[in-house]
């Protein structure tokens, strides 16, 4: 009897119904995911119409606009880790289909704000919703294809986040031409209508057979460690003042929660998550490069959006438009990412892409008042491709260092360092943004009661508010204002460029090189040899 050579053919996990039909599940996944990044992207164009007085706007300070997108952040990142071991838990689906619901019943109250503040409680709302989709959608997606696929499906899920980023400035930008405000948030309703739908139909529930006991203490830590720690970190980027009172307690309280959580989940019987994975260095890795690429960009994402409609006059609409290529890019190169990986390995492709991500960010110091929209195209491209041959590598390396049936563990442990990464990248790179403007343009305000000179140098748009009260006579104010923000963003963006180049430092030491011909990559979810055409 002969000897069939080769490697053994990989289990299949997935049954027949469901692998049939898993693109178009992938497809229901994408449109889920679509509407929680399309709006954060949205609401960047947005934020300068939201400053504007009554009635265009609701006349929201610096401060508002920051935690209207923070307070998102906040119980988005608070929230991801618990929604992720719920999902493993209770079922995948039914965690993706209640958070969609309330993410929609949070952009309709949204949209209905009369006042800076209830815009940023309904963002809290919609940021609770969204905690229990990001998750939900990677966990199914690794339940619905074989290993082989994943790193292709998760190609074309990183991509879908550039297809949001590209949506969403256009699309805000065509409704604040011709609706008001409120309508970047009603346009998610329809979206979520008819995801709710496809999703009951088409998408398979998961979960992970024998979780074991519930750790209540460990979820209650990971929950109030990381809410004192986002929450400091928001408070100190707010404030330019990272030495402040509040700021230092939060940070030290939430990083001791976080290491009592640590603790007790390496001696708990039953832990929320095990520790002993990030011992791995491949995947202790790409969790630090998900934080690290988030916090660098995140930054200039916020600042951009001044810089191209307070200092270049752009639109919104026309602003959304100049972001295109960095999604483009995205969605050219993401799904075909994996390929570039099997050649050159992880090692040598994320490191070329924060590279790539760190020439982008550098290139905003060159940026002026008069940089030819091209430049910021071909810019804003390659900072697309960069981060178009990170997130997917990372992310599989990630997800498949976990077991499938803790996909949603894993899942979240992705999104919440991409989000805490986020929000320290918007803090620490707004605050030195601030600084710096306010130190620029003080000079500038000494003919200006003490009152208007105090509020018009907190930002660019409150000085250009101001020259704007004083007609003819604010011009000079007006320069001088582009020239002080100008400066900040600089500084701010090698800030940001450094960054980068510290993510392809960690991904260059300790993610893994091109592995030899036919060996198996990973760990935690490898399928078990069995005859080649088993199905069940």
């Amino acid at each position: 009897m002969s000897i069939p050579s080769g490697p053994p053919a990989a289990v299949p996990r997935v049954p027949e119904a469901i692998h049939r039909r898993r693109w178009v599940i992938l497809t229901v996944l994408m449109f889920s995911l679509l509407i929680v990044v399309l709006d954060n992207s949205i609401l960047n164009v947005a934020v300068k119409t939201i400053a504007s007085p009554s009635p265009t706007g609701l006349g929201a300070t610096q401060s508002e606009l920051e935690w209207a997108i923070n307070s998102y952040t906040l119980v988005f990142a608070g929230l991801l880790f618990t929604a992720g071991l719920l999902g493993d838990r209770i079922g995948r689906k039914k965690v993706l289909l209640f958070g969609i619901l309330l993410f929609g019943i949070g952009s309709a109250l949204a949209a209905m704000s009369g006042s800076p503040g209830e815009l940023i409680t309904w963002r809290a709302v919609m940021g609770f919703g969204a905690a229990f989709v990001m998750p939900a959608t990677l966990a199914i997606l690794m339940n619905v294809f074989e290993r082989d696929e994943q790193p292709k499906a998760i190609g074309i899920w990183a991509g879908g986040v550039g297809l949001g980023i590209a949506i969403g400035p256009i699309t805000g930008g065509l409704l604040l031409e011709h609706f008001w405000w409120g309508s970047i948030f009603l346009v998610n309703v329809p979206v979520v209508v008819i995801a709710l739908i496809a999703m009951a139909v088409l998408v398979p529930d998961s979960r992970d057979p024998k979780p074991g006991r519930i750790d209540p203490l460990g979820v209650v830590l990971s929950i109030v460690g990381l809410v004192l720690l986002v929450f400091g970190i928001i408070r100190g980027g707010e404030l330019a003042d990272f030495g402040d009172a509040v700021v230092l307690l939060s940070i030290i309280g939430g990083l001791v929660v976080l290491a009592g959580f640590v603790w007790h989940e390496k001696r708990s019987s039953h832990p929320a998550i095990d520790i002993t994975y990030f011992k791995n260095g491949a995947f202790s890795a790409a969790v630090a490069a998900v934080a690290l690429v988030f916090f660098a960009l995140m930054g200039v994402t916020f600042f951009s959006a001044f810089y191209l409609q307070s200092v270049r006059g752009y639109s919104a609409l026309q602003s959304g438009l100049l972001i295109v290529p960095l999604a483009a890019a995205q969605m050219i190169f993401a799904p075909r990412a994996r390929l570039v990986v099997e050649r050159f390995g992880s090692r040598a492709v994320c490191t070329a892409g924060m590279l790539l991500v760190a020439v982008g960010l550098s290139a905003f110091a060159l940026f002026d008042a008069s940089t030819p929209i091209w430049v910021m195209c071909l810019v804003f491209f390659v900072q697309g491709t960069g981060m178009a041959h990170v997130m997917p590598p990372v992310t599989v390396a990630v997800m498949q260092a976990l077991p499938r049936e803790k996909a949603g563990s894993g899942s979240a442990i992705n999104n919440t360092f991409r989000q805490v990464g986020g929000a320290l990248g918007i803090a620490v790179l707004g605050s030195v943004l601030s600084t710096v403007y306010r130190g620029d343009i003080e000079g500038h305000l000494g003919a200006l009661p003490a009152a208007a000179r105090d509020a018009a140098g907190e930002s660019i748009e409150a000085t250009l508010g101001i020259a704007e009260k004083l007609g003819p006579a604010g011009a000079p104010l007006v320069g001088a204002a582009n020239d002080a923000f100008i400066s900040a963003m600089h500084v701010t963006a090698l800030g940001s460029a450094c960054v980068a180049l510290i993510g392809a430092l960690v991904v260059g030491i300790f993610l893994p090189g091109r592995p030899p011909a036919g060996q198996r990559t990973g760990h935690g979810n490898d399928d078990r040899a069995v005859p080649a055409g088993a199905r069940r």
